[in-house]
């Protein structure tokens, strides 16, 4: 039931670009609203009930519902999945810079409850994430919000060079970071980098802000809630990527 209650609690707001605004309840006195991608006050997390309550798994709802199929991120028709098999995260996470930061990430369900535990978790230890907001406000294009350094999971689309379904396209995979974390292969003596601006961090053994590697937290905590890490690849590899 507290569960619940937060969830609907933090379900007022307004989120990304699309609004999705409740009034069930008369409000005593106006709250900053939730807007993922956001820096955000103390003052604004406590008139939301404190730290613990801004981490929530919310139901795809028919605006957002609307938002990914208009940004791109879920076809129309045709897909394999179910919009009932993702939800919603919100998380607070810090960036480099130190300030708090309202996050979303549409994920699928089946990795919502390790999710939720490894950011609050992350957030607690002050671990710095740049921005999480669902790629939609890209236009689903995983280039453009690669080089953003966003992060996120859900994404309808196929695995770069190839015509088979990403790990994205069921939500059961996370980028983090990823600018600094770059997908790197080698073929034929070619190199290919992904996001494209991402050459200056393709040498893990220099030094820059937000790298993952074993010894960094984030890849700690993936790993023990059961993820793979893409850095960990052989033929290829993909620092930012974890998947179940």
């Amino acid at each position: 039931m507290i569960r619940l209650l937060l969830t609907v609690f933090l379900a007022t707001g307004v989120v990304t670009e699309c609004n999705r605004t409740q009034q069930d309840e008369p409000q005593a006195a106006p709250r900053q609203e939730w807007v993922a991608g956001q820096a955000v006050t103390a003052e604004a997390i406590a008139g939301w009930g404190g730290e613990e309550s801004c981490f929530a798994v919310l139901p795809i709802d028919s605006a957002m519902a609307a938002c990914m199929v208009e940004g791109g991120s879920y076809p129309a028709e045709g897909a394999l999945i179910s919009l009932d098999e993702l939800c919603c995260l919100r998380v607070l996470h810090v960036n480099a810079d130190r300030d708090t930061m309202c996050g979303e990430m549409i994920c699928n369900k089946a990795i919502a409850a390790d999710l939720l535990d490894i950011f609050r978790e992350l957030y607690h230890q002050s671990y710095p994430i740049e921005r999480m907001v669902p790629i939609d406000e890209y236009g689903a294009d995983d280039e453009q919000s690669m080089r953003a350094n966003n992060s996120s999971s859900f994404c309808y689309r196929v695995i770069a060079g190839s015509t088979r379904l990403s790990k994205h396209a069921s939500g059961m995979a996370v980028d983090l970071n990823p600018l600094y974390n770059p997908y790197v292969k080698t073929s034929n003596g070619k190199t290919v980098i992904q996001p494209s601006t991402a050459g200056p961090y393709v040498n893990r053994k220099a030094d820059f802000p937000y790298k993952i590697d074993v010894n960094d937290e984030a890849y700690k905590q993936f790993v023990a809630h059961g993820f793979t890490w893409g850095g960990a690849w052989t033929s290829l590899k993909d620092y930012q990527h974890f998947e179940k």
